[in-house]
């Protein structure tokens, strides 16, 4: 099987970044206007704190692998 190039790579991961966002923002959302998190303000600071940067460390995955380099060519 042939290895994905670097342009094709880089638009699945944006295409899997903003429907990933997507989601992920409805259900952060969702679960903030449900009544599950209490009135207490340093609560609901952590919880958005937490729900607002946790997307980012299984993404960093996605990235690596968006960018990383092209295989040489063999001739």
């Amino acid at each position: 099987m042939p290895r994905l190039n670097l342009r094709t790579r880089k638009f699945i991961g944006t295409m899997f970044l903003l429907v990933f966002l997507f989601f992920y923002s409805l259900l952060v959302m969702t679960i903030a206007v449900s009544g599950h998190l209490p009135e207490n303000g340093f609560v609901q600071f952590a919880y958005y704190l937490i729900a607002g940067t946790i997307w980012a460390f299984p993404f960093r995955y996605v990235m690596i692998w968006m960018l990383r380099p092209d295989a040489e060519p063999t001739a």
